[in-house]
């Protein structure tokens, strides 16, 4: 199990697919995409970049890119198959804007994949877990991608807007959802187009935190009452994208924005209070939320309901990939195992660290991180928990080298 953060220099990593054909396309499309928007950035005649930036095959976002020219450009890291900031600001800094104020931040790992012709929306509805024709018409809603067996192959969000029906999936799953859902269109009036080339090469900025309602207000942009829903707004000449996404204790907006106005509104988001904030922050608030990321806390041998992850799931919006083992397991009986959010008192563990009642394994730590708070440092994780386990409502114990520490399952998302 592989965390999406790391400072490898192994470049972009696809599954192995026998459509090679499929995702050679879709890994084209993807460098091809990064390759115009440096371009745009006029990155081609720019002076070589830092040597933290040069030690990895992996593309580069156009944040990153217009931040390495900056008189202290930041160290870059490897996120989901992209370099992108590590820090931006000291870790509690960044902690304080995404648990008491907002921070905004680096999403351009994440690709737009318009999804067209006249068998779109029934072709889709059957490839994904969550209601696709009944989308509301700016709204969107988290899917997992499922094969015959009900294994999880990946995750995505789909949007609608009017008629026109999109999905966003993160640069490391790029590739091979597009091969996987590709293989499936065969009859179907329906094409898969990356968008965002150029001449209208675009990126996404994040404004995470509980007061990103207001920084959107100062900023002169709309906000969004609800979760999973989404707005355009013409802003200083620029065509922007608005959408909502979810969370458990903080808001998270996204803004797709044309690179021409990049640092624009990063600057205005900025002046209007928002904090920059780093990858490595950026994923520990992701796991002290208890959202999952696909690749570290549910993989491929997983069924959806192991996850715990009910909001992906529509029992009554018909037939889809996998839909069989989903609906048995819904009314035959239960899993053996779920995905759980943790809070740990003691050393930060690693990934893979089991998790004990008295000598007995009942679980295993997916994904860990300590957030410095005002208050003093707490740790938070995700783990897999086995069903017997967790009905005896006890701490659990894990060893760290010579030290331990309990964990505790959290019913109710943390309070800062």
């Amino acid at each position: 199990m592989q965390s999406p953060l790391t400072a490898d220099s192994e470049g972009t990593r696809t599954a192995s697919n026998p459509k090679a054909i499929i995702r050679e396309r879709a890994n084209a499309s993807f460098g091809a995409n990064f390759a115009k928007e440096k371009r745009l950035l006029g990155l081609g005649t720019a002076p070589p970049m830092t040597e933290s930036a040069i030690a990895t095959t992996a593309l580069v976002t156009p944040l990153a890119a217009q931040l390495m020219a900056a008189a202290k450009p930041p160290r870059l890291v490897e996120y989901r198959c992209v370099q992108t900031p590590q820090e931006l600001d000291a870790p509690a800094t960044e902690t304080a804007a995404l648990t008491s104020g907002v921070a905004v931040h680096d999403l351009g790992w994440t690709r737009r994949v318009a999804v067209r012709g006249e068998d779109r929306f029934r072709w889709l509805s059957g490839m994904v877990s969550n209601t696709v024709q009944d989308l509301a018409p700016h709204g969107g809603a988290w899917n997992l991608v499922l094969n015959a067996q009900g294994r999880i192959q990946g995750d995505l969000m789909t949007w609608r807007d009017g008629d026109l029906l999109e999905m966003e999936i993160a640069g490391d799953q790029y590739a091979r959802l597009l091969a996987h859902l590709e293989h499936f269109i065969i009859m179907d009036d329906v094409e898969l187009v990356p968008l965002g080339l150029e001449p209208s090469a675009e990126t996404a900025l994040g404004l995470t935190g509980p007061q990103a309602s207001e920084v959107l207000e100062r900023m002169g942009l709309p906000t969004l009452p609800e979760p999973m829903t989404a707005t355009h707004v013409e802003w200083n000449g620029l065509d922007l994208g608005i959408r909502r996404g979810f969370g458990t204790v903080a808001e998270h907006y996204e803004i797709w924005t044309p690179i021409a106005g990049l640092t624009r509104l990063w600057r205005t988001s900025t002046t209007a209070g928002a904090i920059p904030v780093g990858v490595v922050m950026l994923e520990a608030f992701r796991i002290a939320e208890g959202i999952p990321a696909y690749g570290v806390d549910m993989v491929e041998r997983d069924l959806p309901q192991e996850t715990a992850q009910m909001r992906a799931l529509h029992f009554s919006k018909g037939c889809y990939l996998g839909q069989e083992i989903v609906e048995r397991i819904r009314s035959r009986g239960n899993v053996h195992k779920h995905l759980r959010s943790l809070e740990l008192d003691g050393p930060l563990p690693s990934a893979g660290t089991e998790l004990l009642l008295g000598e007995v394994q009942a679980g295993q730590i997916t994904s860990a991180a300590e957030l410095p708070l005002a208050g003093g440092s707490r740790v938070f994780a995700l783990g897999m928990i086995r069903s017997e386990a967790e009905a005896r409502n006890e701490p659990f114990i894990y060893r760290v080298g010579s030290g331990a520490g309990t964990a505790r399952i959290l019913t109710t998302p943390p309070k800062f």
